[in-house]
């Protein structure tokens, strides 16, 4: 029933170009839990935590015609550690979240991408990105279950299966993925069982699987970690019934591509090029959902290059620049201390305006297509 009530819309959009989805983060769902374990947890909606303000949505919508936003959460908050990871849920945290994603989707119609924030790992958030048990990993005692991550996606699919616009993205950023086997497939083991739980939950929606060594594009054919394997050695074993998946890629373009440094060295488009190969060999597409550069000209253009080589190269199919967010405030949340939040109506820490009004109009505004997906079932196109 739910399958052929949602059929009729794969076929849709065939003409699209080939950036279909052009945004940004919106992060906030997975703060207030940093430092002692367990503080923060459930956390208080709009002080610790919180997901969207609508009026800023209105504005990346209405105003900049973005029609893509990947919304943050924690798995802790979504699945309290008292019930593990797995089917059952907070409600009050779920509605919450359900709250946010609606507005994007069913009142502005845009696409909203789900997105757990947690690396892959479950039971302590308070110091992401390497606290944590890591999902899967059979030689720790305390780590959930890949089959209790499959369980997850299932209800969390199942919530949202009437709903054309969302994007399902299995895990922010996995890394170093210590276990009894080959880490890289471990996350591979993962991917696949997020799929099958969202698939046999009757979702037909778009999925976007990431790899290891945080996803990072730049990384994506090499070794990562301890000697990790590359993700290009793995990911390209997945199976999707329907063949609605997409390779989730992060990239950053600073001298380490962590995101914490204002100058950018790094440039995108050859940093890329051993991904889009591969994406190409394989027949795969991708989205790039984070990435970001600080408040100087230099930046500017190593952005207004990124972006325009994803417009370049059919392989890519969307990107989101991080980060606006409810709850940044005067902070950055990228690109070193003074850029500021994408968040309009804020300024940056020294009281000056943030990454809205500088990075945003110099080197986005200008690269946002005006013949992104409008309608239809998120998908590949």
């Amino acid at each position: 029933m739910l399958l052929s009530y949602l059929t009729p819309y794969i076929f849709l959009a065939a003409a699209w170009a080939k950036i279909l989805y052009a945004g940004v983060n919106e992060s906030g769902g997975e703060f207030g839990v940093f430092g002692t374990p367990g503080t923060g947890l459930p956390g208080r909606f709009g002080v610790d935590y919180a997901f969207i303000n609508k009026s800023t949505v209105d504005i990346f919508v209405d105003q900049e015609k973005i029609n893509f936003f990947r919304v943050t959460f924690l798995m802790e908050r979504m699945c309290p550690l008292e019930f593990g990871l797995g089917s059952k849920f907070n409600e009050t945290y779920f509605q919450e979240y359900a709250d946010a994603v609606n507005y994007i989707t069913l009142t502005k119609g845009a696409y909203a991408l789900i997105d757990p924030h947690n690396y892959m790992r479950y039971n302590d958030p308070s110091n992401q990105p390497f606290s944590g048990s890591v999902i899967g990993n059979t030689s720790d005692p305390t780590a959930a279950t890949t089959q209790q991550f499959e369980e997850f996606w299932h209800e969390l699919a199942l919530r949202f299966v009437l709903n054309p616009n969302v994007v399902f993205g299995i895990n922010n950023e996995p890394h170093d993925m210590a276990s009894s086997g080959s880490p890289t497939q471990l996350i591979l083991q993962n991917d696949q069982a997020a799929i099958n739980g969202i698939r046999s939950a009757g979702a037909f929606q778009l999925i976007l699987a990431p790899g290891n060594g945080f996803t990072g594009g730049h990384s994506w054919t090499q070794v990562t970690g301890e000697d990790d394997a590359p993700s290009s050695e793995f990911l390209n074993k997945l199976v999707d019934p329907i063949k609605n998946t997409a390779i989730d890629v992060h990239e950053y373009l600073d001298v380490d591509f962590s995101g914490q440094h204002v100058n950018c060295t790094q440039p995108g488009p050859s940093n890329l090029a051993n991904l889009t190969t591969w994406l190409h060999e394989n027949n795969l597409k991708a989205v790039l959902s984070e990435f970001g550069g600080g408040d100087n000209e230099i930046c500017f253009e190593f952005i207004d290059d990124l972006v325009q080589y994803l417009a370049a190269n059919d392989e890519w199919i969307g990107w989101s620049i991080w980060a606006a967010g409810p709850l940044w405030g005067p902070n950055s949340p990228c690109c070193g201390p003074d850029t500021g939040s994408l968040e309009p109506g804020q300024v940056n820490d020294l009281g000056q305006p943030d990454a809205f009004y500088t990075v945003w109009p110099n080197s986005i505004r200008p690269n946002i297509p005006t013949d992104l997906k409008k309608f239809g079932i998120s998908g590949l196109e």
